[in-house]
């Protein structure tokens, strides 16, 4: 049995030699890198700045952002360094952390538009008792509970893997993957799997739920409202709508991608399954949102003078 200390390196398989067309990758990376960097930093700015968007919305929406930045650099610098190389090995230390980061990424995310949609519920449902309900006090705890949970469950994830010995060090992806690491160790994996069950119902089943429930609340109120009322409270839940099934989707292509790997597919292919999940929400959200919500548009255009 072979110790995981033997393996100093975990080489990844996922990246593809195309010769010059790396230089081709490695800019578009680059591009995409600086786009969601300057999306996502003006939007937090606005709303920091307006005082008009210090609104238990808006508050959530900058903290989504946030985790925009987040899982962001816990990917691209590292996806940039290993386009250009042609061993693609990388550190079982640096292999970690980034798992570890794209992991709490992935659960800030599920939690922070799961109170999203917690917080159009009580607006919607219970306008008038909105401002008791959602108070600044309460806004924070929820806030910091979606990132305590999400970087302690990880933590104990991470902590359970290290344990592990690995048989090899070879993972077919362009970036770190916790579930690939598991499969190599020629160790008990048990209570790896039994925590990986209960961290997915934490992660995806438990913010799911709720979601369903706040909007089936919503849809009721909507069916017994006039249509203005309708399409005021659709305008605000449309945008976390699109975000929600943009994620859900991402995740549910990683899922495909790591579960199935042995269904054929093209390489390119492949690549753009496994990493939409931490490039198109970052890049559209922030989008999305400055388009869509009246407040953010009018801000922007305030602060930037835009006409």
């Amino acid at each position: 049995m072979v110790n995981s200390t033997h393996f100093t390196t975990i080489i990844l398989t996922g990246y593809f030699e195309v010769g010059q067309a790396n230089y081709i990758y490695f800019a578009l990376s680059i591009i995409l890198y600086i786009t969601i960097i300057l999306a996502n930093s003006v939007l937090i700015g606005v709303i920091c700045v307006e005082r008009s968007l210090h609104e238990p919305m808006y508050i959530f929406l900058c903290c989504l952002f946030l985790n925009e930045l987040y899982g962001s650099a816990a990917f691209f610098p590292f996806i940039l360094t290993n386009i250009l190389t042609t061993s693609h090995e990388v550190t079982i230390a640096s292999c970690y952390v980034q798992i570890f980061c794209l992991y709490t990424y992935a659960s800030v995310e599920f939690g922070s538009l799961a109170i999203m949609s917690y917080d159009r519920y009580i607006a919607i449902c219970y306008p008038l008792l909105y401002s008791s309900i959602m108070t600044c006090n309460r806004v924070g705890i929820l806030i910091v509970l979606v990132w305590v949970v999400s970087f302690l469950k990880f933590t104990i994830n991470i902590l359970l893997s290290l344990r592990l010995e690995l048989c090899g060090n070879v993972i077919e992806k362009v970036w770190c993957d916790n579930y690939l690491l598991v499969k190599l160790a020629c160790s008990d994996t048990s209570v790896n799997n039994i925590y990986g069950i209960i961290g997915a119902i934490v992660t995806i089943v438990l913010p799911l739920m709720l979601i369903l429930y706040s909007y089936m609340m919503i849809l009721r109120v909507c069916l017994n409202s006039s249509v203005e009322t309708t399409q005021k409270a659709m305008s605000t839940c449309v945008p976390h709508l699109v975000s929600l099934l943009n994620f859900s989707l991402g995740c549910s292509f990683e899922i495909f991608s790591s579960r199935f790997d042995k269904i054929h597919m093209p390489p390119v292919l492949r690549v753009i399954i496994s990493v939409y999940f931490v490039i198109c929400p970052p890049l559209l959200n922030p989008i999305m949102y400055g388009i869509r919500l009246a407040k953010i548009k009018t801000s922007l255009k305030k602060h930037f003078y835009l006409k």
